[in-house]
This record gives structure tokens, C-alpha cells and sequence, in this order.
């Protein structure tokens, strides 16, 4: 009798292959439903192709296709671990885009890259030692023969990029069985059932638009993906989709929630009635904002007891702690959002820090640790983790009844729209431009409990246009980091602050912006 031997692929074929549910994809605007069955199918000729190729390590980029996702889908039927990047965003320049996307993933030990339409174009123009083909091509909706799993162990299911905890770039490795402990437990928490329907337009490189497509597909739920440009484009359209479907399950982080409850006035003849959970992740929660959009949307039928603010993290697979369903946004009494319970199989714990401090007689700030089913097995580059080990993730927190508190940081780094943005690798690729000095460049977060948080750049600059370079940087780091500044300040050389160490303040330079001092 054959064993199986990779519990994530397992239970995914187990699902999908009997499932009576469907994938929905948007495309210029219109949504194609696919059976998971279907769906099953074309990730079994992935997964196949995968195998004959003796693939090491897959590379994806492109629109959440149902190719697209069921390469996902093969890569973990096959065993081989799976990396999601980013397309080029706006005002990048495309080539650039590809190299660095291609260094990446040779980096991560990617050999082979799927694509499509424009991202494949460039993909496939820059010269480089990976295979690059085109996506559709591996994955057609039938098949002739009986796929046969591996027989092997698969260590890794899921390369994810993350800060880590320095604030650099790293790359993370989820086991199938960590990927399929926290996608169970998310279901768990939540209640999830075959009559749910869930709804998204998280990008699917980012751990929690992936876990939210994930858990659906293991739940046996109908899912409605569109493509996070289509959100993009016009954030209004998010409400349409939930009408559309039926949604009620959904996942946004603070940004969308606050956009929509700011600029309600613009909402008309959307439901809402179905919706029962509404998870808000990836940044810190502004509860005003929050609490404005269950407010405005109750005239559409929204239950406001549907919110529920979460915490997660690529290094435990996405989810750490989720409210329980129907608690709604509940706030402290410093008026920060209580981020719910761990998840079956997480726990959480305070460690004690020389450098937090009380925020109230009641509750020492400490930063966040975590352990558990969910977690990572390592960074790549470094040594294994275990399974016992406290991860320390780098938030500033504490615990109340509910759950947890987080309320600040102790690394740095960058949130903009649910997304990491890691100051250190800003900052080394805008230092490339000539005429900015290497090593005085800094890169600061401005916004970020609003709607509009965005990643602004200061750095020394010795030369006659500054129009013209600050053009350069933007487009520079756009291409390569993957967000557009929202600015870049020059500064004379010797003026951006120091400690005696020679290391940048960036603090004190985020002081200095928001008092005027550049």
C-alpha cells in the first residue's frame, strides 16, 4: 500500500479532485468559472511536466490565472518547492524588473520560471542560466493518463520572501505539513464550510493573499480571485466582487478597509448581507477607520461582528492569531486593536525588552514570540529551525483578554498596503544612481496608520539636476524593489544625522521630515 508521504499535496488532491465547488478568475472584467476538479486536473500536468523536467525549485510571476494557480497547485502535487514574485509595478523600467527578478530566484535556487503575456516577454529577453516558458503551455484542463505522486519527501513546499527579523531580504522555507497546519488552523478558527464562499484580490506573492486562496481550495469552498491591478485600478470595484459572489469570507489589509470607510459617499447598490468574516492583516489596524467602514456599510448590510483585525507573518506560513467569528473589532483601552487568539497548533508569548516601555500600568510591552505546527523550517542560507524554538518576530506587543496587542516595532521595517518594504534594500538600490552618495541614503515609512502610507527617500546628493536624478531613483528603485516613492529629498553631503558609530539615524531623519527640518 503506498504511503503518502506529502500531507499538503494529499489533502489538496483529496479536495479538489471530488470537490463541487469552483476557482473564479477575473479577466478584463469578466469572471470564468472553473470546476476544482478542472482546476485539479491542470495542476496534475504541471506537476507532471515538473517531474520529466527534474525541476529543482519553481519560479512564478503573472495574473492569478486558473494557470496560474494551478501551477501552484502542481508544484506541491510534484513536490518541488515554489517561489511568487511580484510583476513590474508602475513606472518601472521592465528590463530591469526581469534581471533583478531572475537574480532573485537564482538566488532562492529556482532553476525554472513560468510566465505569461508581457511579464514572459521580459522574463524571456533577459539572458541568464534559468529556464523560462510559458505557463499556459504546462497546464491544459484534461488529462489522459492517471498522474502517479512521487514517491519521495518533500522538505520544502513554499520559498517565501520576508524582512526576517534584520530587516534585509531573506527567503523563507515552509514544509508542506507547517503550509497545511496553518491553512487548517485559519479554517478552523474561522468556521470554514463548503457552503462558504470566499472573495480576494490579495496578490498571491504575499503570504496572505496565498494562505487565503490556499484555505479556500482546502476548504472546498467556491473562491473568487481577481488580480490585485484590477483593485488597483478602481478599489471600489472590491465591493462590486463581494456582491458579485456572494462573499463571506473575505481579506484586505487596513489600507482598503479605511479607503472604503474615508470615501463611503462614492458606494451605492453593493450587498453585503453575506458576508460574516472579513479578516484585516498585513499592517497595523487603525480602528477609527475600521470601525468607519462596518459603520457606512451597514446601509449595504455589512455585520460590523464580520471584522476581525488578525496578526501573521511569512515565517509562520501567514496566520498567528484570529479572532473568533462574530467578535468583531474590538479595541484596548490605548485604543489598539486586540488581534484574537492563536490559531490550533500557534502560541504566543511575551519576551521582555530593556527597550520597551509600559504603556499603561496594566500591560508591560515586550516583543511578540511565537512557536509552533505553522512555523518555518529556516531561512534559506541558515540553520534549521526547530520545532520547539520561540521565534522572535520583531513586534512590540502584549496580551489582554481576546488575544494579542501589537503596538509598534522593534525592527525596521516598511509596511505600504499590506506589503513589507525593507528600508535597508531601498536605500543600497537608490545609492547605485550616480550623483547619490553610497552609504547616505535613507529610506522612512510616512503614513503609515493612513490610507495613503508610502515609502519616502532622503539621501545626500552632490551635482547640478536634481530633477532629472530624482526621476532615476524612482524609477530605479521601482524597478528593482518593487514600490514607487512617493518622494525623494536631497540633502547636502554631511547632513543626514549619525550615530558615533557612523550608522545612519533613520528615526531621527523621520523626526527631522515631519518637523521640516530637509
Amino acid at each position: 500500500m503506498r504511503v503518502a508521504i506529502n500531507s499538503l499535496a494529499t489533502a489538496l488532491a483529496n479536495r479538489l479532485s471530488s470537490s463541487g465547488q469552483f476557482l473564479a478568475v477575473l479577466d478584463d472584467g469578466q469572471w470564468t468559472r472553473h470546476p476544482w476538479p478542472e482546476v485539479h486536473a491542470r495542476s496534475q500536468n504541471v506537476a507532471e511536466w515538473l517531474l520529466n523536467d527534474d525541476v529543482a525549485a519553481l519560479g512564478l510571476t503573472g495574473e492569478p490565472t486558473v494557470e496560474f494557480i494551478a501551477a501552484i497547485l502542481g508544484a506541491f502535487q510534484a513536490g518541488t518547492a515554489v517561489s511568487i514574485t511580484h510583476g513590474p509595478v508602475r513606472g518601472a523600467d521592465a528590463d530591469q524588473w526581469a534581471r533583478t527578478t531572475l537574480g532573485r530566484f537564482a538566488g532562492m535556487g529556482v532553476s525554472h520560471v513560468l510566465s505569461h503575456g508581457a511579464h514572459l516577454e521580459r522574463l524571456s529577453a533577459s539572458e541568464g542560466p534559468l529556464v523560462v516558458k510559458e505557463l499556459d503551455s504546462v497546464a491544459p484542463a484534461g488529462r489522459s493518463t492517471t498522474f502517479v505522486p512521487p514517491d519521495r519527501l518533500a522538505p520544502v513546499a513554499i520559498l517565501q520572501g520576508t524582512a526576517g527579523s534584520t530587516g534585509v531580504p531573506r527567503t523563507v522555507k515552509l514544509s508542506p505539513d507547517a503550509v497545511l497546519a496553518n491553512l487548517s488552523g485559519l479554517n478552523a478558527r474561522i468556521g470554514v464550510s463548503t457552503v462558504d464562499v470566499g472573495c480576494s484580490w490579495l496578490p498571491l506573492y504575499h503570504d496572505m493573499g496565498l494562505s487565503f486562496l490556499l484555505a479556500g481550495a482546502l476548504g472546498g469552498t467556491a473562491v473568487w480571485q481577481a488580480p490585485t491591478t484590477a483593485f488597483q485600478a478602481s478599489p471600489f470595484r472590491w465591493l462590486n466582487w463581494l456582491t458579485e459572489s456572494g462573499a463571506s469570507i473575505t481579506a484586505a489589509p487596513n489600507m482598503a478597509y479605511g479607503m472604503i470607510g474615508k470615501y463611503s459617499r462614492r458606494v451605492t447598490e453593493v450587498d453585503l448581507s453575506a458576508m460574516r468574516f472579513a479578516l484585516n492583516g498585513g499592517e497595523p489596524v487603525d480602528c477609527e477607520l475600521t470601525a468607519r467602514f462596518a459603520t457606512e456599510m451597514a446601509r449595504f448590510g455589512f455585520d460590523a461582528g464580520a471584522l476581525a483585525p488578525s496578526y501573521g507573518l511569512a515565517e509562520s506560513t501567514c496566520a498567528v492569531t484570529v479572532p473568533e467569528p462574530g467578535c468583531g473589532l474590538v479595541a484596548d483601552e490605548s485604543g489598539n486593536a486586540v488581534l484574537g487568539e492563536p490559531i490550533p497548533g500557534m502560541s504566543v508569548r511575551i519576551e521582555p525588552r530593556d527597550d520597551a516601555t509600559t504603556r499603561d500600568a496594566g500591560h508591560e510591552v515586550g516583543e511578540v514570540m511565537i512557536r509552533g505546527t505553522s512555523m518555518m523550517s529556516g531561512y534559506i542560507g541558515d540553520a534549521a529551525v526547530g520545532a520547539d524554538e520561540w521565534f522572535a518576530t520583531g513586534d512590540l506587543g502584549y496580551l489582554v483578554a481576546g488575544g494579542l496587542v501589537v503596538c509598534g516595532r522593534a525592527k525596521e521595517l516598511i509596511t505600504v498596503a499590506g506589503r513589507n518594504i525593507f528600508p535597508a534594500e531601498v536605500e543600497q538600490v537608490a545609492a547605485t544612481v550616480p550623483g547619490v552618495r553610497e552609504g547616505a541614503v535613507v529610506a522612512i515609512g510616512v503614513g503609515e496608520r493612513s490610507i495613503r502610507a508610502s515609502v519616502m527617500i532622503v539621501a545626500e546628493f552632490r551635482g547640478p539636476n536634481e530633477a532629472d536624478l530624482r526621476a532615476q531613483v524612482v524609477q530605479r528603485v521601482a524597478s528593482e524593489c518593487g514600490v514607487v516613492p512617493s518622494d525623494v529629498v536631497f540633502v547636502r553631503p554631511g547632513s543626514l544625522p549619525r550615530t558615533t558609530s557612523g550608522k545612519l539615524r533613520r528615526l531621527e531623519v523621520k523626526r527631522g521630515l515631519e518637523a521640516g527640518e530637509f
